[in-house]
């Protein structure tokens, strides 16, 4: 192992060490900050994954941020399934229902394959806004029995983000990786080397449900109220989109720096209402024209500058 890939661990830890005591030495804002920034990035490296490796364009990863969020509410509520339980359920049903959309959406490819994920999500807020039984388009309190502190929140949501993070890392430099980058490169040439397309887009697909899903339920346990209108919006993906794309489409890091970015500006533009995401198209828009393959992607182009190595050497 040379020297800047050891000193790089190093640094990686202390930054991990830093983040997991947050909660001792953070004010709140530090804290609300930080836990934000794990879960929005989490869900940011499962877009990434199906759009910047495996070539799915999914415009409906709402539909397991809604599904996951109410499946944790209604068991919480409902039947008194401990929270986290109930979350790790959500991940669990979320993957149930990409299977069940995988039987339709997989026939599609491209742009109709984006359109069809995104009408799954539609179908799913017009079914949940009319459903009595989660009180239609009113949404519903989450009330667990013994409601989790602050504290206990911020662990949950820094495990997911950083298990996000290796998850990805295992996945692109494992063999299912190296096919995934040969399909993004040219999917005729890496189906005819053997690479089994169908299997290894299905697996990213039912992954990004999984951690989407559960990611989602820790974000609903902690803002406590759940609305169909707000989990089953379109508003995710665009947020998702920003985030990969200014980061850097295709490589780890970038949902990373994205997420920072987003969350950061997210604050700040909060008092402009729906004109922030006016705004914030306008930065995109930027730093697409200056770093047309985001923050991350130009720099590794331009330096060869890399955190985190999708590729093994």
């Amino acid at each position: 192992m040379n020297k800047t890939l050891k000193y790089r661990w190093h640094i990686l830890g202390l930054i991990f060490v830093t983040l997991s005591t947050v909660p001792i030495w953070g004010s709140d804002y530090v804290l609300f900050f930080c836990l934000l920034f794990f879960l929005y990035a989490s869900m940011a490296q499962m877009w990434n994954l199906l759009v910047g490796y495996s070539g799915l364009l999914s415009l409906g990863q709402q539909a397991f941020v809604g599904f996951g969020g109410y499946t944790m509410a209604v068991l919480t509520n409902y039947y008194g399934v401990y929270v986290w339980l109930s979350v790790l359920i959500g991940g669990l049903f979320s993957v149930l229902l990409a299977l069940f959309m995988s039987l339709f959406i997989f026939r599609m490819k491209g742009i109709f394959f984006g359109i069809g994920t995104w009408v799954f999500a539609e179908i799913l807020l017009l079914w949940f806004s009319n459903w009595k039984y989660v009180k239609y388009g009113t949404g519903l309190f989450v009330k667990p029995a013994t409601p989790p502190s602050m504290s206990t929140i911020y662990y949950a949501a820094l495990i997911m983000g950083v298990g996000t993070l290796i998850t990805v890392f295992v996945i692109l430099r494992s063999k299912i990786g190296l096919g995934l980058m040969a399909m993004r490169d040219d999917e005729e040439v890496s189906e005819a080397m053997g690479v089994e397309i169908f299997r290894s887009k299905l697996f990213c697909f039912l992954v990004a449900a999984l951690i989407t899903g559960t990611t989602a339920g820790v974000l609903y346990v902690f803002q406590i109220f759940i609305q169909p209108y707000k989990a089953f919006a379109i508003d995710w993906t665009i947020v998702l989109v920003f985030i990969v794309v200014i980061g850097g489409i295709g490589t780890i890091e970038g949902p990373i720096v994205g997420a920072f970015i987003y969350v950061l500006l997210s604050q700040w533009l909060a008092e402009y209402g729906h004109v922030s995401l006016l705004i914030l198209g306008i930065i995109a828009i930027t730093i697409m024209l200056v770093a047309p393959k985001g923050i991350m992607g130009t720099l590794q182009e331009k330096t060869g500058f890399t955190i985190l190595p999708s590729r093994r050497t």
